[in-house]
């Protein structure tokens, strides 16, 4: 995984009336868990805008008045219409304690099943996965070369070194469907 560095301060009030007035100084407040307490802390808007707005997952090293912390992104929370971030939940890493992470999937390959006139439908462009995170890779590469038509790949057909797939192991990934066209070409040479 990607590292970035961004700066913090820590938080002294807290509520409603706080955090817009943090919000309007573009300013946003955030909140890390893991060992230990809770810290509240605040972010510039321009500094998460860099790590939220991306396909890429990071591990996030926060300054914190001196103090370095290691985390990666829980959770973020974003204005229901103006899609500005309100609050960002962190969580402290560490080398030995696995962690759960969604990650980006990228399919590798041409399908057979593609190449029959089929259509390739990626169902789940993230899979849940618990490592620790230097196992973590940046995405999730499923070869699909050997795809047939009408056949699909599943969470449980998976394996990746050293990780552990937390979805639903029937929980479809990726497919390869029949078209209209291929269907109608299929009727004609049977017809024929």
């Amino acid at each position: 995984m990607k590292t970035f560095g961004i700066n913090g301060t820590v938080r002294n009030e807290f509520g409603k009336k706080a955090s817009r007035a943090y919000r309007k100084e573009e300013v946003v407040p955030c909140e890390i868990y893991g060992k230990g307490e809770n810290r509240h802390i605040l972010v510039s808007y321009d500094e998460l805008r860099r790590i939220v707005f991306t396909p890429h997952i990071y591990v996030v090293d926060i300054n914190i008045e001196g103090q370095d912390v290691k985390t990666i992104i829980k959770e973020v929370q974003f204005h229901p219409v103006k899609d500005t971030i309100l609050h960002i939940d962190f969580l402290e890493i560490d080398d030995q304690k696995p962690i759960e992470i969604n990650i980006p999937v990228k399919l590798e390959g041409l399908a057979d099943g593609v190449k029959a006139g089929g259509k390739l439908n990626l169902q789940k462009r993230l899979l849940k996965v618990k490592g620790l995170y230097t196992d973590i890779p940046e995405k999730l590469e499923i070869d699909v070369t050997n795809l047939k038509l009408g056949k699909s790949i599943q969470v449980g057909a998976l394996n990746f070194d050293k990780l552990e797939l937390l979805d639903a192991k029937d929980a479809v990934v990726c497919s390869v469907q029949l078209t209209r066209a291929a269907r109608g070409a299929a009727a004609a040479a049977s017809a024929e």
